[in-house]
């Protein structure tokens, strides 16, 4: 794709970012003023849907999203959280890293994203707080893989953020993400190993369309199973979705995921 169209794309994208940068400053001000922002679960869910379309992605979804639960996806790219985000009210679990990142940082958390870090001894607390939202009524989607993999394969589920689920009520969704629209996942949108944000972004732009697979699977009950049980029987059912092996370690090509309905982000 040609320079002309690809900087108009992207000015666009650091229009979007700004805008999302402005109504997390606007949130923050009103949590410590003690005004009521309940505004903001609707706007992110605004933001995420513009940004897949600023992004021409193709999203196709299937399932049906449930609130109250503890959402368990496989992890592809950092497309992953707009585009599960625009269709539902949820908050992520990200790494500590990202907290720091400029503006995106300030944008995470506004949208209530929970921050772990990696060996740090924090998993506890974020237990609590994931099992408090689920109590709540609220949504959480956790990346149990720890990291993005290239779409060929599904890593082992670390299962301890399962523990949030086994003190409360809330149900486990597992949710199947896939890009690609053939036999072949979409080589553009992973987002691993030594990949910067600005470089993988420039990717993406110069290569519009791609295509997006979510299904939202029917939700387990967690009751009976441990942490480790749940995050098997969980991993199982998105790797079946995707029409993956058994083995974590094994690569095996993916079959076209077929889907029963199609939405495209809008505007």
């Amino acid at each position: 794709m040609s320079a002309l169209v690809v900087v108009p794309r992207a000015l666009r994208v650091c229009e979007h970012v700004l805008t999302g940068s402005l109504l997390a400053s606007v949130a923050r001000l009103a949590r410590l003023l003690h005004l009521q922002h309940l505004w903001v679960p609707a706007a992110t869910c605004w933001w995420h849907r513009r940004l897949c379309w600023i992004l021409q992605l193709q999203v196709e979804v299937t399932g049906v999203f449930e609130p109250g639960a503890l959402l368990v996806a496989n992890h592809v790219s950092w497309l992953d959280i707009p585009t599960v985000g625009a269709h539902g009210t949820v908050a992520f679990v990200s790494k500590e890293e990202i907290r720091h990142w400029p503006i995106i940082g300030g944008l995470a958390q506004a949208a209530g994203t929970l921050f772990i870090k990696r060996g740090g001894n924090q998993a506890a607390d974020l237990i609590e707080q994931i099992g408090k939202r689920i109590d709540s009524g609220s949504s959480v989607l956790i990346f149990p893989e720890g990291t993005t993999g290239d779409g060929y394969a599904l890593r082992r589920f670390y299962p301890r953020l399962f523990a949030a689920v086994q003190a409360n009520a809330g149900a486990v969704q597992p949710v199947a993400i896939r890009y690609g629209s053939n036999a072949e996942p979409d080589p553009v949108a992973p987002f691993i190993d030594n990949d910067s944000l600005a470089i993988h972004l420039l990717r993406v732009l110069r290569n519009p369309g791609i295509h997006v697979h979510i299904a939202f699977l029917p939700p387990i009950d967690p009751t009976g199973h441990d942490r480790r049980s749940m995050a098997d029987v969980t991993r199982a059912a998105i790797a079946a979705r995707l029409g993956l092996g058994e083995q974590p370690a094994q690569y095996v090509k993916l079959p076209r995921v077929q889907t029963a309905s199609r939405t495209s982000a809008s505007r």
